[in-house]
């Protein structure tokens, strides 16, 4: 009985272990694609002469940035 008692919470220890790495590696791609790839893409809409698309772009996240630092506190 307690060897199935220790089985049972061994799995749901690395269940919880499985679930903390996914939200990491989200957090972790979420900050990638945020630093890296977006200036990125806009330096090259911008070398490739879509600057109005850029533009568009910039202004759209700035707004979504305002609006989300202000729903956040």
């Amino acid at each position: 009985m307690l060897t199935l008692f220790f089985i049972v919470l061994l799995f749901v220890f690395i269940g919880k272990m499985i679930h903390l790495a996914f939200k990491f590696a989200w957090g972790i791609s979420k900050i990638v694609l945020a630093i890296v790839s977006f200036p990125l893409i806009l330096v090259g809409l911008a070398i490739a002469g879509f600057m109005w698309v850029s533009i568009i772009i910039l202004i759209i996240a700035g707004i979504l940035s305002l609006l989300t630092g202000l729903v956040t506190g």
